[in-house]
């Protein structure tokens, strides 16, 4: 179980704790590699009033090639680009539960992690380059798996519609980046079901037995700050899951409306390319292809 959370975290990490996009004239390496440290606190499941911290080493890299690409949410190939609209892959996980850890779950089976693997359309609202700032309306599309590491089970799948606004040095000469997330989740019964149904078997006089429906799954809305100093990324986040009107509001297992995770994690550049690219420079390349 140590070792399915770890892995589990460094996913999480590796989703929130990648710089944000700078502006796209700024020339930057083709490829970065370093690794970094990340403290979490995160709560056991959305709606659970139980949480943890977690720290972690994790990974850093960064490709900005010609037909793959690596950053801060997305692994993807350029299965279709335009000036303003981007097809690519997401992903996304969660950290397995002790259900002996957790009061709402005591006597249940324990949860494994999750990972999430699927398309996403990322279309560019507005760009202001001179202020540095962006808006991009986000609609990933991505089915569920849990995994105990020796096999792994099919749980539904989700839509989480995000509207990301990026501003660029919000303090003129700071250097500090600031990144707003917002928007909400739908799921099918057996997302919600994994995690809020209570069997005839779970049930108990304080814990009725529960059968969550697909729907809306609440919304979600983050906001970080990031800041780069040569080789060294600093990155913070704080965010809110509201779950007020959920499908799922009347599970036994809802203890609470509003979920908090935080997080703080610094990270170090080992290596990076001779050779830079601009967004302009990477845009050009794509349509070569």
């Amino acid at each position: 179980m140590y070792i399915n959370r770890m892995i589990a975290i460094a996913l999480m990490l590796s989703t929130f704790f990648f710089p944000a996009v700078s502006s796209g004239q700024e020339r930057k390496p083709v490829w970065e590699l370093g690794a970094g440290i990340g403290l979490l606190h995160i709560p056991d499941y959305r709606g659970s009033n139980e949480s943890r911290f977690y720290a972690l080493p994790y990974p850093y890299i960064i490709y900005r090639g010609d037909i793959i690409k690596v950053d801060r949410q997305t692994v993807y190939g350029k299965i279709f680009k335009t000036d303003r609209v981007l097809l690519d892959v997401s992903y996304y996980g969660s950290v397995p539960v002790d259900s002996h850890k957790n009061d709402a779950r005591t006597g249940m089976p324990d949860l494994d992690p999750t990972f999430e693997v699927g398309p996403a359309l990322d279309i560019r609202i507005f760009e202001n380059r001179d202020d540095q700032t962006a808006l991009k309306l986000v609609l990933p599309v991505r089915p569920v798996f849990s995994t105990d590491f020796s096999s792994i089970s099919y749980e539904g799948w989700l839509i989480s519609p995000r509207l990301n606004f990026q501003k660029s040095d919000i303090i003129p000469g700071s250097g500090v980046n600031l990144g707003i997330s917002a928007g909400p989740m739908f799921a099918d019964s057996g997302y919600h079901d994994y995690y809020y149904t209570v069997g005839p078997a779970s049930a108990t006089p304080a814990r009725p037995a529960y059968k969550a429906g697909g729907g809306y799954s609440g919304s979600t809305v983050t906001v970080a700050l990031s800041k780069r100093y040569k080789r060294l990324n600093i990155t913070t986040f704080v965010s809110a899951d509201l779950l007020d009107g959920a499908v799922f509001e009347n599970s036994p297992l809802v203890k609470t409306k509003t979920s908090i995770m935080s997080g703080v994690s610094i990270s170090w550049i080992f290596f990076k390319s001779a050779r830079k690219i601009t967004d302009d420079d990477e845009m050009s390349l794509d349509r070569q292809f």
